[in-house]
């Protein structure tokens, strides 16, 4: 099949591939669209995790309050360049990543973030009432696994679902994101804090 600079600009356009990059995905997949998509999503993926251990020290914090004034948000992002850093693309994330933490109030960054002993508890609660239900015992177990993960998109800002787009996860935003900026994106932390909350909290 012949490919016309028409296909790889469509290309282009919605995967950010270069040129080059984009001719040879739709070569490989003899023109089909969805398929050359697919290729360059998967090595954009990977280019993404090598670039995972590069020092991100530059970026900015970002501070957001809830209209009302009752829900504030503390976050730092940060990317490898000052360049990057003062990008609209770069300050919008960061806006959006701020703007989702207000709204679903993660207590951790990531998985690994959760203490040990708060996730034995959970298991450990989570099993009692599988058991409680009647389930056996290795129904039980399987049903606290998938519990925990829940758990852990509940409570882990990387493993949440994106509070204006449900499909796509925050670890997903930022792959893209470091895909698509050539850069290290990664948040370093956040705080947030609501009106009246207890210190103990």
């Amino acid at each position: 099949m012949t490919i016309t600079t028409e296909m790889v600009k469509e290309l282009r356009g919605v995967t950010g591939a270069g040129v080059l990059e984009a001719k040879k995905a739709l070569e490989q997949t003899d023109g089909n669209f969805d398929k050359a998509v697919d290729i360059l999503r998967e090595k954009g993926a990977a280019r993404a995790l090598k670039r995972a251990d590069r020092a991100a020290k530059e970026g900015l914090v970002e501070l957001y309050a809830h209209p009302g004034n009752r829900v504030g948000v503390m976050l730092e992002l940060n990317c490898e360049t000052d360049f990057v850093g003062r990008t609209e693309q770069f300050r919008q994330l960061a806006h959006n990543l701020a703007l989702h933490i207000a709204a679903s109030s993660p207590r951790y960054l990531r998985s690994e973030d959760v203490p040990a002993a708060e996730i034995e508890r959970e298991a450990s609660v989570l099993k009692a009432q599988a058991l409680a239900e009647g389930k056996p015992e290795a129904i039980a177990e399987k049903m606290v696994a998938g519990r925990i993960a829940k758990y852990y998109e509940e409570m882990c800002l990387l493993e949440q679902p994106f509070v204006k787009d449900e499909k796509v996860k925050i670890k997903d935003m930022l792959t893209e994101a470091t895909r698509t900026t050539g850069e290290n994106i990664v948040v370093r932390r956040f705080v947030r804090y609501q009106l009246g909350e207890s210190l103990e909290d």
